[in-house]
């Protein structure tokens, strides 16, 4: 009888040189791989899931100065659908791609405003391209935002 060896999976946690620390699943050629946390030593913190050592799949990204996005991420970028809230209130909640909001979204201010015109429609590399009503795509990425900052609250009681 043959094993697979390449689908055997540790949990455990490991702390850099550096200070970072992570907590969860690794592979067997030693990558984070499922689910996990790891927390940089300026206590920025991701919990999600990882492929190969890179966000991928489901998480949720806190930065210190109180930025956060929720949502898919590929290869470690924001890619999919998710919602990126800036430190001073900003929301864009869409399609991201290759850490750049790209694609169909929806931006909100502090204030709770749009702005005037509504910026809501079609971005390319951060910059809206295309003013149109995307209220599908926004709900996806609440959905998909809601999705992964309850994934820990599910997986971890």
């Amino acid at each position: 009888m043959d094993i697979d060896n390449t689908k055997i999976a540790v949990t455990g946690g490991y702390r850099y040189g550096n200070g970072t620390v992570f907590v969860g699943n690794w592979n067997n050629t030693g990558l984070r791989d499922g689910l996990g946390h790891l927390q940089f030593p300026d206590n920025t913190r991701y919990d999600g899931y990882f492929a190969d050592g890179l966000f991928n799949g489901l998480g949720v990204l806190t930065f210190i100065d109180g930025a956060k996005y929720e949502g898919q991420f590929l290869e470690g970028w924001f890619h999919g659908y998710g919602i990126f809230w800036r430190s001073d209130g900003m929301k864009h909640e869409g399609e991201f791609r290759g850490g750049k909001i790209w694609g169909l979204g929806l931006t909100t201010y502090s204030d709770g405003t749009t702005g005037f015109p509504k910026n809501e429609g079609f971005y390319q590399d951060c910059r809206m391209i295309r003013k149109k009503s995307c209220p599908e795509v926004v709900q996806r990425a609440q959905k998909i935002a809601f999705m992964a900052r309850n994934l820990f609250k599910t997986n971890c009681q």
